[in-house]
């Protein structure tokens, strides 16, 4: 009797019967997996909406109107003026016209009276007509032309009478000076004295330092640098007579 083996050998023998049989399960599966019948590719799946045909229309319209809304927020509303409104028949006072202005009388003129009321016939400012030319009273030392000195300030007796020598007689001193700006003169020179010996023409050179002299004009402009003849006439006492020569 089997059953009468012993518990090993029973043991052994049902474990490979198990072993044999999940041997041949396996062997059945992969010749069924080689064998697959081929089937159609399987289908993807498919969403159906179920929305109305209404709504889908309506949403991206709300969509683009709420986005343009949130672009562009309303702007407050302006309050209008209110109306001007005007008087029917308004009346305005208008100034009262000017009084006529008399007429201008006519002033009658002979031929010789408009002749010189012409501003045209008039001697132009600047002319070389010779009003108001310094005179010319001799030549320089190298040939210049000399002219009279007009005195802007008149010298004083103290300003000449320190150059004086000791006992100086009645006479004059005669120089000749060249103009500087400021209405001042140098490089001056001795022209003649009376009576000879004298040196008032040296006192008058030495005190020129202090004279002041306009330069000589010519058709109304002023020469700086031509020269000048100057005369100093000295009195009893050291005082001077001064004057341009």
């Amino acid at each position: 009797m089997p059953y009468e083996r012993p518990p090993l050998r029973r043991r052994a023998s049902g474990f490979a019967l198990a072993l044999a049989v999940n041997l041949a399960l396996l062997l059945v599966l992969m010749g069924l997996g080689k064998f697959a019948p081929v089937g159609p590719p399987p289908r993807r799946g498919l969403v159906v909406d179920l929305l109305p045909e209404s709504r889908k229309a309506e949403a991206p319209a709300k969509v683009r109107v709420e986005q343009k809304t949130a672009e562009h927020p309303r702007a407050a509303p302006q309050r209008k003026p209110p109306p001007i409104v005007l008087p029917a028949n308004p009346t305005i006072a208008l100034p009262p016209p000017p009084p006529p202005s008399p007429a201008t009388p006519w002033i009658e003129m002979n031929k010789e009276e408009m002749a010189a009321a012409d501003i045209g016939q008039l001697p132009k400012s600047g002319a070389d007509s010779g009003a108001g030319d310094s005179p010319v009273v001799g030549h320089g030392p190298n040939g210049e032309v000399l002219y009279a000195a007009e005195w802007a300030r008149h010298p004083t007796d103290a300003e000449l009478g320190g150059y004086l020598p000791a006992n100086a007689p009645e006479g004059y001193g005669l120089i000749a000076c060249r103009t500087i700006p400021g209405n001042r003169v140098d490089d001056c020179i001795e022209l003649g004295q009376e009576p000879r010996g004298s040196h008032l023409a040296s006192a008058v050179r030495q005190a020129a330092w202090q004279f002041r002299v306009r330069p000589p004009r010519k058709n109304g402009r002023p020469l700086v640098g031509s020269w000048v003849s100057i005369r100093i006439d000295y009195l009893n006492g050291g005082g001077g007579r001064r004057r341009g020569l």
